[in-house]
């Protein structure tokens, strides 16, 4: 990778909407060498994919919910399978394993302090292998980006 594929890949992290010779003119490219530079950064995996970002409060998910999760045991199955169980909850917005006192860190949205309580009660506590859940609830925001810092 060379510095002609890191402004495009700025330029991506800013604009995604822009066509092939948009991005190419504001890279100092013609449009056919920088289109086989996005082809090859998409097929070597760099491009994972384009997404369209909503307003959680449009929508009423204004409620972030950090979540600590300590396991009962640390066995490969457990952690697969809690791991598996995670991916499929559309609530869940990240989840980290993570080092120190807690096994994983996740973070969901909901629409309020009551629905999160259901979704603890009815589903986190439920996880496979989950001995504890420590929840913290964001106050604000002050930064969430996409853009990675390249």
């Amino acid at each position: 990778m060379d510095a002609i594929d890191l402004k495009i890949l700025a330029v991506l992290q800013k604009r995604p909407d822009l066509s092939t010779p948009e991005i190419a003119e504001r890279v100092g490219l013609s449009a056919t060498p920088c289109w086989r530079r996005l082809k090859r950064l998409t097929e070597d995996k760099v491009i994972a994919g384009k997404a369209v970002l909503l307003n959680a409060k449009a929508l009423d998910l204004t409620v972030n919910v950090f979540a600590e999760i300590r396991l009962k045991q640390h066995d490969e199955a457990t952690l697969e399978a809690l791991e598996r169980a995670v991916r499929g909850r559309p609530e869940i917005m990240e989840c980290f394993s993570v080092s120190g006192d807690s096994d994983y860190l996740i973070r969901t949205v909901t629409r309020s302090i009551e629905a999160y309580e259901i979704f603890l009660k009815k589903v986190l506590l439920h996880l496979p292998g989950v001995a504890a859940v420590n929840s913290r609830f964001a106050l604000g925001c002050v930064k969430m980006t996409t853009a990675l810092p390249i």
